[in-house]
């Protein structure tokens, strides 16, 4: 069974804000939260997990306290555009560690990638093994934040 959003009830667009909030918390905690007696609330986080809904719940990493202080946003435009050719790309981006997002985008450039990385140093290795051995990448262009005013994992349910 597919859920979407017009199949939520209120219960759940509850318990969604509220795991987005902290996924940290025990079902107990989450069930006072949301007002309903625990039993419910597993029942309903297990079916909005069975259902797709909640794909999974991660730690949010600080990278300036993990060594990869440098973020980027880099623009790909491929040679050919052939299906198979994109999916070759996509899948060599999504295969690197340090591309926390890949998108494909239109109009304008192929895809968009969000990266993280140590420095400068790192980004061009990642440069280097990513865009500049691939023969299909006609143009790179890279942004470099210098500074982060927002950064946010919840969806509004």
């Amino acid at each position: 069974m597919t859920i979407d959003i017009t199949t939520l009830d209120e219960l759940d667009r509850r318990i969604l804000n509220a795991l987005q909030t902290d996924a940290s918390q025990t079902n107990t905690e989450l069930a006072a939260q949301v007002h309903v007696s625990p039993p419910t609330c597993l029942r309903r986080v297990k079916q909005l997990t069975e259902n797709g809904v909640i794909s999974r719940q991660v730690a949010i990493v600080d990278p300036d306290k993990v060594g990869a202080r440098l973020s980027a946003i880099v623009e790909i435009t491929l040679d050919v555009q052939a299906a198979e050719r994109m999916a070759q790309f996509e899948q060599l981006a999504t295969n690197e560690e340090a591309v926390m997002q890949c998108y494909r985008v239109a109009p304008g450039p192929d895809f968009v990638l969000i990266i993280q990385v140590a420095d400068m140093p790192a980004y061009h290795a990642l440069a280097h093994r990513l865009f500049a051995t691939h023969a299909n990448v006609r143009n790179v262009k890279t942004y470099f934040s210098t500074f982060r005013s927002k950064f946010d994992t919840r969806i509004a349910v």
